[in-house]
């Protein structure tokens, strides 16, 4: 096959990380928050199920989103996106870029996931603008079926990050076409009084009822933890989509240790 028509066959294929997430395997991901593509690269050749590059809090704008797309889409890694906010032009655009898998930050109610669903929908099933012919998404307009099978092929994901938001998991969670929640344990334990102590007992206990929440009503639950342990009882917990570590982290504090062998005394 010529790499033209590998492309294309590609567009034209199912969504094989929604389909492993709704059927409940345990799928590992990696934080990309460096906000570079040869960075992006390095980590999709490590083996992660999945690869999150981060726009809320990491500086990424639309070309370095894209770019950082291009550079693990060879790689057996899926890539997902977080853009900094639920906005249908921002979610229009990472869709033409090739985005097909959102996770939304701070979700707060069942209204807001419609609305959220809808963005990443074409007409009559939602309000997300029409310019296939333009967009990477289509192999750029080499997938005649692209219209057709678009909505179909989106997953998304919404973040569930606060006490009043967790208050509403189960209407948030039977929201049609919602595929996962993901639980953010910082903001949750801000949100409970426990700015910066994720791991305080009222925080620990919300997060696994969560998970037994979600389970109950048949969404995956996904959470970043950057603790092995830690995230190993999220899975005993009943998480199965989990990050087990950010490309930021994971620089600066092997950088520090490395410094700290051959700082004098």
């Amino acid at each position: 096959m010529d790499s033209k028509n590998a492309f294309v066959n590609n567009t034209l294929a199912n969504n094989t990380f929604k389909t492993r997430l709704k059927s409940g395997e345990q799928l590992f991901g990696f934080w990309l928050a460096l906000a570079n593509s040869y960075s992006a690269e390095i980590c999709a050749g490590a083996g992660f199920d999945w690869l999150l590059i981060d726009g809320e809090h990491a500086p990424n704008d639309l070309r370095s989103t894209l770019a950082q797309l291009q550079a693990v889409a060879p790689s057996p890694s899926t890539a997902l996106v977080r853009p900094p906010v639920g906005d249908s032009v921002l979610i229009k655009q990472l869709l033409d870029i090739g985005a097909r898998n959102l996770i939304i930050p701070m979700v707060e109610t069942a209204e807001q996931a419609r609305f959220l669903v809808s963005a990443t929908r074409y007409p009559p099933l939602g309000i997300r603008g029409v310019g296939s012919a333009l967009a990477r998404a289509s192999a750029f307009s080499r997938n005649a079926e692209y219209l057709k099978q678009a909505d179909e092929g989106i997953c998304l994901i919404v973040q569930v990050e606060s006490a009043a938001a967790l208050a509403e998991l189960e209407n948030i969670a039977a929201v049609d076409g919602v595929d996962g929640v993901f639980i953010g344990p910082a903001d949750l334990a801000a949100s409970m009084g426990h700015l910066g102590n994720p791991n305080h007992a009222d925080v620990q206990g919300a997060i696994q009822a969560a998970a037994a929440r979600l389970k109950a009503a048949g969404k995956p639950a996904g959470i970043l933890a950057t603790d092995e342990t830690v995230a190993r009882t999220y899975l005993s917990w009943g998480y199965s989509f989990v990050a087990v570590g950010v490309d930021v982290m994971l620089l600066a504090r092997s950088s520090t240790q490395l410094a700290a062998k051959f700082r004098p005394g």
